[in-house]
């Protein structure tokens, strides 16, 4: 069947948890994929006044006749990798920046998306990649570390300390598959989300669904005009014929271009950021892959939380059979509750229209049904 299972896995992954500024649950369901490629990241408490929670969702990149060559001839790093890779590391590249020791939260968010396209290049990020694709263990992959690491006095050590490695895969340029990451961090009552790929962020204000984050897909008009400039083609709605999104975390292939910059390249890690300041009328936050929003739209998603919080049913988002293609990818989904009234500083229309993305000032847009 393809990519897809004779039945699906419905296991389910879930995790729950609060500090006093918010509650939180997660879920994850393999489904009907071959594999389960999407991964998360929940810190609460990741200071003392900073909540960060992320999804990421894994894809294969390449097409499928060159990802079968590369398994033949060379260690592959499929998507599950690169997403399990921005769980672990992204959230400490947000604290590590200086950017966040000033206050700037954006910044340092928009550096930690192409830090992690940095960390995943040479010996160093071969080796990463290779244990949490279980490659080989980390007990042999810590003895590789010790054999081409540096040694005192010939280290190139970042300031946060991702040492360069001289080793058989330096010239390692980063994996060919890749990751949606959409994030929000949360301080006080401002709440920063960061998203590259079609991951959504939504917020319920009084019971209406708040997109904060855009779907980048080929076809936006910023995103086609990015792409062609820097010299690559859309067919069938695709970068280049063969990846459905125009912004992600890994996919190499595709940042190949020496004359411009990371986040003019035909693929980019760079994120979307909206900034909103939180105020009473706000009941939710919903992090989810786009499994969840191909089957739901953020209205509909946020109805049925608000129905059914309290309850357990059978899931919505799962397809009865692979029939039509809907329904049948890796769902991953976090749910953050604002525990503590917050006073709105003016009304929610004002902040609704006051909330913009860093470069492409991006309202927050309610859902088309």
């Amino acid at each position: 069947m393809g990519v897809y299972l004779s039945t699906p896995k419905t296991e389910k992954f879930s995790e729950d948890g609060e500090n006093d500024r918010v509650r939180y649950g997660l879920a994850s369901m393999q489904g009907w994929r071959s594999t389960m490629e999407d991964a998360h990241a929940v810190y609460p408490d990741l200071d003392a006044s900073t909540s960060f929670f992320g999804v990421y969702d894994g894809h294969g990149g390449k097409t499928l006749m060159v990802r079968v060559l590369h398994m033949i001839i060379s260690v592959p790093f499929t998507g599950k990798v690169v997403a399990k890779f921005c769980a672990k590391y992204l959230h400490k590249q947000v604290l590590k920046n200086e950017a966040y020791a000033a206050g700037d939260i954006g910044t340092s968010v928009q550096r930690a998306f192409f830090r992690m396209d940095e960390m995943m290049r040479g010996q160093r990020g071969w080796r990463e990649l290779a244990i949490l694709g279980d490659k080989f263990n980390k007990f042999s992959g810590m003895i590789e570390g010790l054999i081409w690491s540096p040694r005192s006095g010939n280290s190139n050590d970042q300031v946060d300390n991702w040492a360069f490695e001289e080793g058989p895969h330096s010239d390692f340029s980063g994996p060919t598959s890749g990751s949606t990451a959409c994030v929000a961090v949360l301080r006080n009552n401002q709440l920063f989300v960061a998203n590259a790929g079609d991951s959504r962020c939504v917020i319920s204000r009084k019971g209406q669904a708040y997109n904060l984050s855009r779907d980048h897909k080929p076809d936006l008009e910023v995103e086609k005009e990015r792409i062609l400039k820097a010299g690559g083609f859309i067919h069938a709605g695709r970068v280049n014929g063969c990846l459905n999104l125009a912004r992600a975390i890994g996919d190499v292939e595709f940042k190949q271009n020496k004359f411009l910059p990371a986040e003019k390249q035909i693929v980019t890690a760079d994120p979307d950021i909206n900034t909103i300041e939180l105020c009473d009328d706000d009941d939710f936050l919903v992090l989810a892959c786009d499994g969840i929003w191909d089957c739901m739209s953020s209205q509909k998603l946020v109805d049925f939380i608000h129905e059914q919080l309290q309850y357990v049913h059978k899931p919505l988002c799962l397809a009865p059979s692979t029939a039509t293609g809907e329904g049948c990818d890796n769902m991953t989904m976090v749910l953050v509750q604002f525990k503590k009234p917050i006073k709105c500083a003016s009304s929610s229309e004002e902040q609704s229209s006051q909330s913009k993305s860093a470069d492409n000032e991006l309202e927050i847009e309610g859902t088309q049904e």
